[in-house]
């Protein structure tokens, strides 16, 4: 068999998708310490004064992280079943499950951080009569 056989040139395909996949996620880890080394340098010099910025940015790295993390199986998945690797397709689907499944509270707890929920409507602080002369005021 030569190399330039299409069963060779989707092997290599699964196979340069693979190291694309590790090398991206190998990326976004290394982008996601950087943020937590500024988060520390930051809260040890400045008392922690742009926490929320960190906080924000490490999230949305999460989020790039976990779709990468997941998504990348996912693409490489199919592209083994349209090769008709089946097994090597069931192993990355089956690691695209587990991903999602391990990085789902990350990820909601990121997406929380990313959307803080509405701040509560604050209470009245006036004194308001009501019909039929009642005028219970809050507070007394």
């Amino acid at each position: 068999m030569t190399s330039s056989t299409p069963a060779a040139r989707s092997r290599y395909a699964l196979v340069l998708l693979t190291v694309a996949w590790v090398v991206a996620c190998l990326a976004l880890l290394w982008w996601s310490f950087t943020i937590g080394m500024q988060g520390w340098a930051d809260h040890h010099s400045n008392g922690g004064g742009r926490s929320a910025e960190f906080g924000r940015r490490s999230a949305q790295a999460l989020l790039v992280l976990a779709a990468t993390a997941a998504g990348g199986p996912a693409v490489i998945a199919l592209v083994a079943f349209g090769c008709r690797y089946r097994r090597t397709g069931l192993v990355y689907l089956l690691l695209a499950v587990v991903a999602v499944a391990a990085l789902a509270p990350a990820v909601v707890d990121a997406a929380r951080t990313l959307r803080p929920p509405a701040a509560p409507l604050p209470a009245p602080t006036t004194c308001q009569e009501h019909s039929g002369g009642d005028s219970r005021c809050p507070g007394g």
